[in-house]
């Protein structure tokens, strides 16, 4: 966050929360797109709108997206014409800042300062649905969100410990060719 970023108590509670426990993927969930987008949300090139901003994990964080919109059954819809359409032809995913840089976005925290990994995902084009429509979208995302979870078991896990087997709290783990290291939790 930048000098004077005035972050609100329930943002502050969340942050600590995050902190506390060692949580490796999440989702924000928003409404006004039809699609999923990845860190950075935030530009390294304030100047610069729509420039695409990739974390050392791209990799990782393209995988991620496209295991919710690949699972979706509006998002995975190769019609241009739908809402979201305008984002077919790049499977439905984008990284955030390409689309559009903010600071002070979650997922940019969590990847920056925590273990977790976070998508945000537009899950309609209505900004605020209306009561009738949640249920509908609820059916539409459910599954996604199932295979998006799912997520959680890819990759290396495991237990660091010293010789004796006790766990080695707040390890450093670093991955060759990824400038980005991960701790080990308490």
């Amino acid at each position: 966050f930048s000098p004077g970023f005035q972050v609100a108590p329930e943002t502050k509670a969340v942050m600590k929360w995050l902190r506390s426990i060692p949580f490796v993927l999440s989702a924000s969930l928003h409404g006004g797109e039809l699609v999923v987008t990845y860190p950075y949300d935030y530009s390294r090139h304030p100047m610069e709108e729509k420039m695409f901003s990739p974390t050392p994990d791209e990799k990782v964080f393209k995988m991620l997206a496209k295991a919710y919109a690949d699972a979706h059954p509006v998002i995975s819809d190769r019609s241009e014409l739908r809402c979201g359409g305008n984002f077919v032809k790049r499977g439905g995913i984008i990284n955030g800042a390409e689309w559009y840089s903010f600071t002070g976005g979650m997922a940019d925290f969590n990847y920056l300062h925590t273990n977790c990994f976070e998508v945000t995902v537009e899950v309609g084009c209505e900004k605020f649905p209306l009561e009738e429509e949640l249920f509908t979208i609820w059916h539409e995302n459910k599954g996604a969100l199932l295979n998006y979870m799912e997520m959680v078991h890819r990759g290396i896990k495991g237990i660091v410990s010293d010789k004796f087997g006790n766990p080695i709290k707040n390890a450093r783990i670093s991955v060759r060719g990824i400038q980005h290291d991960v701790t080990t939790g308490n």
